[in-house]
């Protein structure tokens, strides 16, 4: 026992004594409060940036940008300043304090401003001319990743390697995307289900009966596509999978499908009064509202005003319908319409086309059991109806369930991505249960077939997966800000919406996202609309008003056409999915027809209502130069008899 205290005596007292001192020896040691430098990852050279310095310091420091200093200003912990790099290849940054003692330094990597949007150009010439959209948007990755690395020689390879490593996986890290990806999953399989047990083929019988003709079956996919406004991407999902089956048997293209898909998606989400678009909107539009002085209204106010002056989605939607009800085509559009006439059979060539975006399996209905259509009008029934009560309850939800909630306000808070996941499943879960009751498929049938739907879905989800890696890319390079620096100049107040109109649309364009640009550009736009109309004493004055909302409208409405032209766009990524159509014949047969009312949107509508011309006679004649344009430039498919042939029951049940 006395070896024991004679060998550890020593070293108990020596812990003892640290243990007793160790707060002090803290305090001996603290010097200066931890302070925090934050530059951004990449810096635009000409373009305003942002650095936050965060700590709480004893005394006042300055932050020098190659060699400008800038006095610093805490306001709870955080100090902002904004600076400007023009020649350097870097932003060098120095915290000092009065005695210019150097407390922390950083530097961020500076290129040309117009590179950063070579990542998203040089994806949709890829895609364009190779027509291989993975191998160019892998590139695109590629290529932005390395400029935000500042183009360093030795990074190239890193930039290759985070293509997937960093940018893709943050992609699939995001949970509403992962929402997208089950609800395609899910919606592929339920589709694998229904085609397989017989639903489909009755379906199609059933809605065959009422299609008298090309024509017809054009128009029902528009009205159907029209009435699925709750959500841009369910209508697209829904519509195309429901109507594809019967426009192959029409011998319509599955272009067309595509761009009647696509053209009744987004464009009837944007303009409804209950969509999952609303909230969002409505919020941004609230959020640029508050600093303003002397404006008087309600965000929901500028968005219901700002509907009329949304010329394009309106005049998309029309422009729909005079292609279906016409059956008149131009461009590629009418090349796609004449092989999908001139074809025996629709389904069959239209599967072998090598740039299908869903090299889908054939998955015929099993031989020798009943087609009943209510084996796939139930399922697709409760999954529109699952999403929409799912969208509601989310909503009610968010609102805190109040008595009085209007539908507009809870459908504008409501959770779509939530309400299209419990839509799929239970979509599913209905398709098998009916199956299995009916005995039509036996359990390992009904697993395989759902597994084939599933499959078809894994080539668009790892295309969607990349557009969205490029996204983020496009984000890290802040391609928006140089867009948005082309109008940061005076504009006056008619300029105002036409501007904002085609800025929006080549932002979208670029980006390949109509939320993302409706996100970056309303907080710019709305102050920027009223300071112009301030500094030309029209601010309140309702004969010049209409500038203002025609503003706002121009966010919404360019967005959606720059999403109409890009093969980047979710929606577009969609509908191609959907359709079973290729994603680069998609774009090239559909951006013709959206340049086309674009332009005329432009022109017709934008410049003219903005220099005093009423919004509903913009609408007029916008309209009838379209009718107009078409019946010049547009010629039918197949002969005119040829419209009104409907199938007879024996012919319909001999294809």
């Amino acid at each position: 026992m006395e070896g024991y205290q004679k060998s550890f005596g020593p070293l108990l007292t020596a812990l003892l004594a640290l243990v007793l001192l160790w707060p002090g020896s803290l305090r001996a040691g603290e010097t200066e409060p931890a302070l925090a430098l934050s530059p951004p990852a990449l810096v635009l050279k000409g373009i305003p940036f942002e650095v936050t310095v965060s700590g709480t310091p004893a005394q006042p420091l300055w932050l020098v940008l190659d060699g400008r200093r800038h006095a610093l200003v805490f306001d709870g912990g955080e100090a902002l300043v904004e600076g400007l790099v023009t020649g350097a290849d870097h932003a060098a940054l120095a915290l000092v304090d009065a005695t210019g003692r150097v407390l922390a330094e950083a530097q961020s990597p500076a290129i040309a401003a117009w590179l950063s949007v070579l990542p998203a150009l040089l994806a949709i010439v890829l895609a364009l001319v190779f027509r291989q959209v993975i191998l160019a948007l892998f590139v695109a990755i590629c290529v932005g990743g390395w400029l935000g690395y500042g183009l360093a020689g030795e990074r190239l390879l890193t930039s290759v390697l985070d293509s997937v490593n960093v940018h893709v996986l943050t992609a699939a890290s995001d949970s509403e995307h992962m929402s997208v990806v089950l609800f395609c999953l899910l919606i592929g399989g339920m589709v694998g289900i229904i085609s397989r047990n017989g639903g489909t083929v009755g379906i199609a019988r059933h809605i065959t009966r009422f299609v008298r003709g090309r024509r017809s079956a054009q128009t029902t996919t528009g009205l159907l596509g029209t009435a699925i406004f709750f959500d841009d991407y369910a209508n697209a999902l829904i519509v195309g999978n429901t109507m594809r089956n019967i426009t192959d048997k029409l011998r319509i293209s599955r272009e067309k499908l595509a761009y009647i898909v696509d053209s009744t998606a987004a464009p009837v989400s944007a303009i409804l009064l209950v969509t999952t678009w609303i909230g969002f909107q409505v919020g941004l539009i609230d959020e640029a509202l508050r600093p303003l002085a002397g404006f008087e209204g309600s965000a929901y106010g500028v968005f219901l005003a700002a509907i009329g002056y949304s010329f394009y989605p309106i005049l998309a939607l029309l422009f729909v319908f005079m292609i279906s009800l016409s059956g008149r085509d131009f461009g590629p559009m009418l090349k796609a319409e004449i092989r999908a006439v001139q074809r025996c059979g629709g389904q069959d060539e239209a599967l072998t086309d090598r740039e299908a975006i869903a090299e889908e399996a054939s998955i015929d209905a099993k031989p020798g059991i009943p087609h009943r259509a209510l084996n796939a009008i139930i399922p697709m029934t409760v999954l529109v109806l699952t999403t929409l009560g799912g969208i509601w309850y989310t909503g009610m939800s968010e609102l805190g369930f109040p008595a009085g909630a209007s539908l507009r306000d809870v459908f504008g808070n409501g959770d779509s991505f939530t309400a299209m996941m419990w839509g799929s499943l239970l979509s599913t879960l209905v398709a098998l249960v009916m199956t299995r009751a009916q005995g039509l498929l036996s359990m390992d049938e009904t697993a395989h077939y759902w597994f084939e739907g599933v499959k078809s879905m894994l080539l668009p989800i790892t295309i969607l997966m990349m557009a969205w890696a490029l996204s983020s890319v496009n984000e890290a390079l802040n391609t928006s800000d140089y867009l948005v620096s082309v109008l940061s100049d005076s504009l006056s107040p008619e300029l105002i919406p036409v501007s904002v109109f085609l800025l929006s649309a080549f932002t979208a364009f670029a980006t390949g996202s109509s939320w993302g640009v409706m996100g970056i550009m309303m907080p710019l736009v709305v102050p920027l609309a009223w300071a112009v109309l301030q500094h030309h004493g029209l601010a309140g004055d309702p004969a010049a008003m209409h500038l203002f909302y025609a503003a706002v409208a121009a966010v919404l409405a360019g967005a959606v056409w720059g999403d109409h032209c890009s093969p980047l766009a979710e929606t577009t990524l969609l509908a191609a999915m959907a359709s079973g159509c290729g994603l680069v014949e998609h774009v090239r047969t559909q951006l013709p027809y959206a340049l086309f009312v674009g332009v005329i949107s432009t022109l017709c509508a934008v410049l003219p209502v903005a220099y005093g011309l009423p919004w509903w006679l913009g609408l007029a004649i916008s309209a009838g130069i379209m009718a107009l344009g078409l019946r010049l430039l547009g010629r039918r498919a197949e002969a005119p008899e040829q419209e009104t042939d409907v199938p007879t029951r024996a012919e319909a049940d001999a294809r």
